[in-house]
């Protein structure tokens, strides 16, 4: 899954760890132009996280989306990463792959706004925005990390330990070392966080009602792909198989077209999403091949 073309969770990985390689590029130069600065360095940090004053924020709108892909460390890049693949490639599994991307930016944006409200509410964060910003995924993480588990709370990681562990135990665990990690310090950060999670509990609330509210980003997002790629919309798709049957063999059993038609499904939806029918037919399909 993680190898397939436009896999979103690759996607996500790659763009947080492009975005930290080149400010830390930026950063690099400027060390061998001008000498190393901390100065210098929170200047260049301000350019992609999130103000927590709102006249500063008017002034760089652009960082309510940059800050989710930026980290100022590279063990909170890599803690990301795990935490992003870990609940990522699990609501793939569940969802399909259409859902990650719009409950990223979604957890991400409201987190955002929340971290401007909640620091504007507070007078020592509001007097000394200029030594507060929001920078990393973690609202973005989070909000993945609740809507995977409240999409699918008994579900299973590591089968062969006792029977695995319930999904709920992992998330708790996420949640244990996020809240530890941020700790009282800045109320503000704690509060992106928390919007995060609720901004997944409800697109997964709405989700199990039929409602998609990812599902205009994915729609924009091919139409922006259509738009630069006019072959690709009318493209004609080849329907050939590697196959050890003769191309005159005649098979009574199933399907590949419509086989194919529940791949897709699985791969945009999720398992779960499939109808009783459909499993029964992937069962009997398996069967037949293997």
């Amino acid at each position: 899954m993680i190898g397939q073309d436009n896999n979103a969770l690759t996607w996500l990985i790659i763009l947080n760890a492009v975005v930290f390689v080149s400010v830390l590029f930026v950063k690099i130069i400027f060390d061998l132009t001008n000498g190393h600065s901390e100065l210098i360095y929170s200047n260049i940090d301000s350019w992609v996280a999130m103000p927590a004053d709102g006249y500063e924020f008017i002034k760089h709108p652009w960082t309510i989306i940059t800050y989710m892909f930026s980290h100022n460390s590279l063990w909170y890049l890599i803690s990301s990463i795990l935490w992003l693949w870990c609940f990522g490639y699990i609501l793939q599994d569940l969802a399909g792959n259409s859902k990650l991307f719009p409950l990223y930016l979604y957890g991400g944006f409201f987190g955002g706004i929340f971290f401007l409200i909640i620091a504007s509410l507070f007078p020592y964060i509001h007097a000394n925005a200029a030594t507060y910003s929001l920078m990393g995924a973690g609202p973005s993480i989070m909000s993945i990390a609740i809507a995977t588990t409240f999409l699918s709370p008994g579900y299973k990681i590591f089968p062969m330990l006792n029977g695995g562990i319930p999904l709920w135990v992992l998330m708790l665990v996420f949640v244990t070392i996020d809240v530890s990690t941020i700790g009282l310090v800045n109320p503000a950060v704690a509060g992106s966080h928390l919007a995060g999670g609720l901004t997944g509990f409800l697109f997964v609330y709405q989700l199990k009602r039929g409602h998609d509210m990812g599902s205009w980003l994915i729609q924009t997002a091919d139409w922006v792909n259509n738009l630069f790629n006019p072959e690709k919309k009318h493209e004609k798709k080849e329907l050939y198989y590697r196959t050890t049957r003769k191309p005159y063999e005649k098979s009574h059993h199933f399907s590949q077209q419509k086989l194919d038609e529940i791949l897709d499904k699985i791969n945009e939806q999720g398992y779960h999403f499939l109808t009783e029918e459909e499993k029964d037919f992937l069962k009997k399909a398996s069967k037949e091949n293997f």
